[in-house]
């Protein structure tokens, strides 16, 4: 039951409808209900252990109060290292078949990254009085196991979310119009915009030797999109279905190709994900007192061992590959070398000409764009795994081929051979790409320097030609059901609910 079908939709509607008429003190009782549904239906076999998953997080959590918090530390210390030993089982298991003769990797459950730091999060903050310590069993696991977020996040925050579930929710006419402007800009996103991108991004990177530098570099240049779109698509359906019920989620995107550096990108882009790292791994580490390791020599860590050890980890996180470990390695370096940059040179211009703010946009996008061919080559298939040598075979070719001819041969031939098979669907395949990519960037653009990154449903509400645009989602969202062939079957969760 994707995001994309038909099921979905039918799910939300049903879980709308009779959510928003309930009594107040059934509502979060009905809602996690429906959440564990909706998981038995996607990894049945994986329900009790994310309900495993939420009593332990209650459990730790109501130790922190427990004689006055006398014991806080120490179920801190338990809640943190459990979900961290637990998220880490099941994520690099797989490992063991090296080392283990016989042994099986175990299936990873759906989102358990993001419940694990949900979890982590929920803890850390009770204990610093962030949040209070829920005591509604039911109101916690709705908190880690909202169908909304359970897949692919965002990673909420107990203190927004928690106190939100206490009250009552009821339908709403000028909130549902907000939701219904959210839902159609993030299913465009998703189904016109990033699956069909994704038919031509998954036909060149497994048959990368057989194409020239031009071709390697425009599916480079894809599959950014294509994740991009993907995940904020997902994460405004995601916002848009928490509108529906009367629940405010926070944005996780907010145009980050229009950062001019990596400082600026990396606050637009997954930002619940982000600021986790700033909020629980960053400050912690920048904060702490080594002074009793390093017999008083040095009181602080340095700040750019923190900032390594934050992009590394990022890097591990999403992946116990080596391409993985090279693409947090590179998002490490990139934001280093920025700081000794502006160490060496200092900071930059708050006001600059335009034509150098576009050449910084554009730096970082071609940055980001070469570690995100690590990052496609740490996603492929088990059934045609690439490994970090075909990610610097991909960014070595992507010098040479360069013939006009050849460039076009290949353009027609990956559309064809891969997707389509015919001459009139090659063309139209690139005709929709082109459209699509323009009004997403189009939108993007107009809330970048229009409306200052407002909210998306906001910025569309605002828009003078605002039905027109409302109709190219629709009628775009329509088309790319079509161009892809099916897509109301989809049965996917997106591409991060790997992670």
């Amino acid at each position: 039951m994707g995001l994309q079908s038909l099921q979905y939709c039918a799910f939300l509607v049903v879980v709308a409808a009779v959510y928003l008429h309930l009594p107040v003190r059934m509502q979060p009782v009905f809602l996690l209900g429906a959440s564990w549904v909706f998981y038995a239906l996607a990894m049945p076999a994986m329900l009790p252990v994310t309900i495993a998953l939420a009593v332990f997080t209650y459990l730790c959590g109501r130790g922190l109060a427990w004689r006055g918090g006398a014991h806080k530390t120490a179920f801190l210390r338990l809640g943190v290292i459990g979900m961290l030993g637990i998220l880490a089982f099941f994520k690099y298991n797989g490992l063991l078949g090296g080392v283990l003769h016989g042994w099986r990797a175990v299936a990873m459950p759906l989102g358990i990254s993001f419940t694990s730091f949900a979890a982590i999060a929920y803890l850390i903050d009770a204990t610093r009085g962030d949040c209070e310590v829920e005591t509604s069993f039911i109101r916690l696991a709705l908190f880690l196991n909202f169908f909304a977020t359970v897949t692919q996040g965002p990673i909420c925050r107990a203190g927004a979310l928690l106190p939100q579930f206490k009250e009552e929710h009821r339908f709403d006419a000028a909130r549902t119009v907000r939701a219904l402007r959210l839902m159609a800009l993030g299913l465009f996103k998703l189904v016109a915009v990033s699956d069909v991108l994704g038919l031509l991004v998954d036909e060149v990177f497994p048959n990368y030797r057989s194409y020239g530098g031009p071709m390697l570099v425009l599916a480079a240049v894809f599959y950014t999109f294509q994740l991009y779109f993907n995940f904020s698509g997902y994460s405004e359906v995601a916002r848009a279905v928490g509108l529906l019920l009367g629940l405010e989620l926070p944005e996780n995107f907010k145009t980050p190709f229009f950062a001019t550096n990596f400082s600026g990108f990396w606050s637009r882009w997954h930002i619940s994900f982000s600021s986790w790292l700033q909020d629980y791994l960053f400050m912690p580490l920048a904060w702490a007192d080594v002074s009793g390791l390093t017999g008083g020599k040095i009181s602080r860590l340095p700040a750019e061992l923190c900032v390594f050890t934050v992009f590394f980890v990022s890097g591990f996180w999403h992946g116990n590959t080596l391409p993985f470990v090279v693409w947090g390695l590179l998002q490490a370096c990139y934001r280093l070398g920025e700081e000794l940059l502006h160490r060496r040179l200092g900071k930059p211009k708050k006001k600059a000409p335009a034509r150098v703010l576009w050449a910084k946009r554009a730096g970082v996008f071609v940055l980001w764009c070469v570690s995100m061919v690590f990052f496609r080559v740490g996603s492929s298939p088990a059934a045609a795994p690439l490994t970090v040598g075909d990610a610097f075979a991909y960014l070595g070719r992507c010098f040479m081929g360069w013939g006009p001819a050849r460039f076009a041969s290949e353009l027609y031939a990956a559309a064809s051979d891969g997707i389509y098979a015919n001459a009139i669907m090659v063309a139209a395949y690139y005709g929709f790409v082109a459209l699509v990519l323009a009004l997403a960037f189009y939108l993007d653009t107009r809330r970048a320097f229009a409306f200052k990154n407002k909210p998306s449903e906001i910025c569309l509400a605002n828009e003078k030609h605002r039905w027109a645009v409302y109709y190219a989602l629709v009628i775009a969202l329509l088309a790319g059901y079509i161009m892809q062939s099916g897509g109301f079957g989809s049965s996917g969760f997106g591409m991060y609910a790997g992670f």
